[in-house]
């Protein structure tokens, strides 16, 4: 088991759980342009690899009482219907389209997130619009059973812009992303196609990382925090999917 890899979920696993992603973006764009694993095999393993570090965090999120579950449960009534069906199709998709769709999704991801942490300030009252959340739900379904992310971009994106402020977005987050990976991970495992030597080392650094990411959020200033944490992690994701086309 390699200790870089232990390191490196350990880092994207407390990044990811702090913000309100799954991390499997972020896993398979290292998986595939960092590892050079094929796109296919890079989506089954970012969901064994976020999906443990997801239920930790989410249970840590859990507990602070974050979680809002009226709204996180809108999203899922459309999610976990479009992870089945974007799992059923993804098999039926040539690896050249799937290198372009993972490509694109992540540069997409990544300039998601600079524009939401530049564009959005301030904090609004909750509101909990059944018919946003339900879109919101099935653009992340899609994401993850096609291309095996967690889904976290929309479901972040969809939260705040439903009115809720950093901290409750990212905990209800990790909850919706908790179900719709679930169901994401057992289409994938069934198709038998897990890099197990690399996931597993950065499946333990994850929930170590996602263990301890609720703790430090409750201590430190979480808006500080994404100040410097999100411009990072949109570059970075921008450029990983900017690097599948090259």
């Amino acid at each position: 088991m390699s200790i870089s890899l232990i390191i490196i979920g350990f880092l994207v696993g407390l990044l990811v759980i702090s913000t309100g992603g799954g991390g499997a973006a972020i896993y398979l764009g290292l998986l595939t342009s960092v590892f050079g694993l094929a796109p296919a095999v890079a989506a089954s393993t970012s969901l064994v690899t976020a999906f443990p570090s997801l239920l930790v965090g989410a249970y840590g999120h859990y507990r602070t009482g974050q979680i809002h579950f009226k709204v996180g449960n809108q999203m899922l009534m459309t999610a976990i219907p479009a992870t089945i069906v974007g799992a059923l199709v993804a098999p039926y998709i040539s690896s050249i389209a799937y290198t372009w769709i993972v490509a694109v999704i992540l540069t997409g991801l990544g300039i998601q997130i600079l524009i939401k942490r530049f564009l959005s300030h301030g904090n609004h009252p909750v509101q909990h619009q059944g018919i946003q959340a339900a879109i919101y739900g099935l653009i992340s379904g899609i994401m993850v059973g096609v291309a095996g992310l967690s889904g976290g971009g929309p479901i972040i994106a969809g939260l705040l812009v439903l009115g809720l402020d950093m901290l409750p977005a990212a905990a209800t987050s990790a909850y919706v992303l908790v179900g719709t990976s679930l169901v994401g991970l057992l289409f994938h495992l069934s198709a038998n196609n897990i890099n197990w030597s690399v996931g597993l080392s950065l499946m333990v650094g994850a929930v170590v990382g996602a263990f301890c990411a609720p703790r430090l959020l409750a201590k430190v200033d979480a808006a500080k925090l994404n100040a410097y944490v999100k411009p990072f992690m949109g570059v970075l994701l921008i450029i990983m999917g900017l690097r599948m086309l090259v």
